[in-house]
């Protein structure tokens, strides 16, 4: 009987809050883990786990809303790992404070190459390192849904995050001839630096209910937008 191979996985946006999170319980799952954030140097809680976990973590510089940046990090991946069994697009940015009558281009901009056109196009520059039969998992937010009637906050996060909705359809039809399954999550309210302190639960409770969803993820619910629990959200 074949021993059972480690799982490959890279998580973006690894320094800190749920990124931070799902590397710690993906390699307390026994998985390869490659962590990517914008600056390694900084990342000391990060740097940590790799002293903690030689050869089984990998940390590799990272800014997904950079064109040269994700180029440049397809080409270093394979020094590091041989493939990619689940890739979660968790890098995102939220610009708070937003008022109407002071929306800036910049801000709005800035969202959506980081959440939306960033995982997009960093699932296309791995594909060739995706594993056939393999996971994507794009972390979305409960503001992105247009089937609930939101209040005027956060407009340009709550706009990136519904394109990475449909970035995430694209996807899956996509990579549908290989059978990889690609999902939209919503974490929940979480007590992150994102999240703020109102939030209302826990990075280590979001993620290891996360983890289970995307571990139950088949080609047949490929293209969804599922909370943490699994169950289906609205558009």
């Amino acid at each position: 009987m074949p021993i059972a191979q480690p799982r490959r996985s890279l998580v973006t946006g690894a320094n800190r809050g749920l990124g931070l999170e799902f590397v710690r319980q993906l390699l307390a799952r026994g998985d390869r883990v490659v962590a990517a954030c914008r600056h390694p140097g900084k990342a000391t809680a990060l740097n940590a786990l790799a002293g903690e976990h030689p050869g089984r973590l990998h940390v590799l510089p990272l800014d997904v809303a950079d064109e040269k940046s994700r180029t440049a990090f397809a080409h270093e991946l394979p020094l590091v790992c041989d493939g990619i069994d689940l890739l979660i697009n968790n890098a995102g940015v939220l610009h708070s404070g937003e008022r109407w009558g002071g929306i800036s281009a910049a801000n709005l901009e800035d969202s959506l190459r980081t959440n939306a056109i960033g995982p997009f196009l960093l699932t296309q520059a791995l594909s060739s390192q995706l594993a056939d039969g393999g996971t994507v998992a794009n972390l979305s937010s409960m503001m992105s849904s247009l089937g609930t009637d939101p209040d005027f906050h956060s407009p340009s996060y709550r706009i990136s995050k519904t394109a990475l909705n449909m970035a995430t359809k694209m996807l899956a039809k996509a990579l549908e001839p290989r059978g990889i399954t690609v999902i939209a999550l919503c974490p929940g309210w979480v007590l992150t630096d994102m999240g703020g302190s109102g939030a209302q639960i826990t990075p280590g409770e979001s993620v290891s209910e996360l983890l289970e969803t995307i571990a139950a993820a088949t080609p047949a619910r490929s293209g969804g937008f599922y909370d943490r629990y699994g169950k289906a959200m609205a558009w």
